[in-house]
């Protein structure tokens, strides 16, 4: 499927970003024509690839590069008064494995025989284990002082680790030369419209699971808005296909310090302090950002950035309340408290919360 720029409208074969410098997108992202969600053939057995008529990646079952990912469990939360989403029941422990089994099903389509990528971790540690599932060589960036266990994920995968010294900046810029270069292909959760065609499954699944029902709100970790925009597309796909009635009220959380989107809504002043236990979303220029904020005035949303402080106590209620989670996971769970102390939640607000990284990470 060709690739478009929604900025200019030029179409691609296959390219990583347009011309214009725009982030692409697939020319034609809509639903299955059927008259009714209830039609549709959806088996949870498939996991993520249940909804394989949504995806416009690996229509031949045979180009599909998967793990039996996906269809994670949706699950009471009483102390939060919500409904999380235990995305860290992937394969490699993250919700990065939605965008990482669209994104190498793309490779093996495109011919790819090599590709590289640019992490903190957890995208690294996804691209690298479905690459070696698509026995494609792999090459991931990663910041000089990324934790340890992360980077054993992506050596034991079988993928070459290039750690770059600088900003998380420095190491996309680095990633980006390489592909320049001319020999590899980018499989970036950032850019690659692939890997959002993968997360938008989460919305697929929350309707699914709630018999084509969506929350008031959702709440997610923001970073690059690799999941909060998937969810966003998602959503947005269900309504306008007439399967759902509304798209719910996206909220995004993102660590102080490192939270440009929540600076833009409310002001510098409001992400004075530095979180550095939240290495997972620790992004200052999201290559998505007008996307994103397109996405929150859409949806009436918001982001807020949270402080360490905040986030270590919501880590340890939620190890307490038995979810193992990673410290970035924790982040959307703090937000949630906040955001009902500021009045955007509501008492009686039906809200998800997808809980990301599991604490098996380190």
């Amino acid at each position: 499927m060709d690739l478009a720029c929604p900025e200019c409208g030029r179409t691609y074969a296959d390219r990583w970003r347009c011309e214009c410098g725009a982030p692409l997108a697939f020319a034609d992202q809509s639903l299955p024509s059927v008259d009714s969600p209830e039609k549709a053939s959806l088996d949870p057995r498939d996991g993520l690839w249940t909804f394989e008529e949504f995806l416009p990646v690996g229509a031949e079952s045979e180009d599909r590069v998967t793990l039996g990912e996906g269809y994670t469990p949706l699950v009471e939360a009483p102390e939060w008064d919500a409904t999380f989403k235990l995305e860290y029941v992937f394969p490699t422990g993250s919700f990065k494995d939605r965008g990482a089994t669209t994104t190498l099903t793309r490779a093996r389509e495109v011919g790819a025989d090599r590709v590289v990528e640019d992490s903190s971790g957890n995208a690294g540690a996804a691209i690298a284990t479905y690459a070696a599932r698509a026995d494609i060589p792999a090459e991931i960036y990663v910041p000089a002082g990324v934790k340890e266990s992360k980077v054993k994920a992506i050596r034991r995968a079988g993928a070459t680790v290039t750690r770059i010294e600088g900003t998380r900046q420095d190491v996309t810029d680095a990633c980006i030369d390489a592909v320049k270069d001319g020999d590899a292909w980018y499989a970036s959760h950032a850019w690659n419209p692939a890997f959002f065609a993968g997360t938008a499954t989460f919305a697929y699944e929350v309707a699914h699971q709630r018999d084509w029902s969506v929350p008031d709100a959702v709440v997610t970790p923001l970073g690059h808005g690799t999941l909060f925009l998937g969810a966003y597309y998602g959503f947005r796909a269900l309504r306008d296909a007439g399967w759902t009635d509304r798209m719910p009220k996206l909220l995004g959380a993102q660590a102080a310090g490192y939270a440009p989107i929540a600076a833009e809504r409310h002001g510098e002043d409001a992400v004075e302090q530095h979180n550095d236990i939240v290495d997972g979303i620790q992004i200052r220029e999201p290559v998505q950002r007008d996307r994103i904020l397109d996405a929150i005035e859409e949806t009436d949303g918001d982001a807020i950035a949270l402080s360490e402080k905040a986030v270590a106590t919501e880590l340890e209620r939620l190890h307490e309340a038995g979810f193992y989670t990673e410290p970035t996971c924790a982040v959307a769970p703090a937000a949630l408290r906040a955001y009902r102390d500021r009045g955007v939640i509501e008492p009686a607000d039906d809200v998800v919360v997808p809980l990301t990284g599991s604490g098996l990470k380190g």
